[in-house]
């Protein structure tokens, strides 16, 4: 999504590369899927491997709030845009 007043800006934005992601998604048989449907997904995109694994064990650890048996009731998966990530 670009910016609708770019005169606006102290600096211009800088792209930077994220080849490498992260795609959420619901298990099979997870009622939330009747609410968001079957094909529910989100993608996060980082500009290292490293970061994505920072970010994927972060989000798929189970949070110091949840009761005891609670487990995150998410799909995660890596992901990569090999042109980017390959330089081609």
């Amino acid at each position: 999504m670009g910016i609708s007043q770019p005169q606006n800006l102290r600096t211009p934005p800088i792209e930077k590369l994220r080849p490498y992601g992260i795609r959420v998604s619901l298990p099979p048989g997870d009622p939330f899927r009747k609410l968001l449907g079957p094909e529910w997904q989100r993608l996060h995109w980082y500009p290292t491997p490293v970061e994505r694994d920072a970010a994927m064990a972060d989000m798929s650890r189970r949070h110091e709030y949840s009761r005891g048996l609670d487990k995150p009731a998410l799909v995660f998966q890596k992901i990569e845009k090999l042109a980017e990530s390959r330089g081609l």
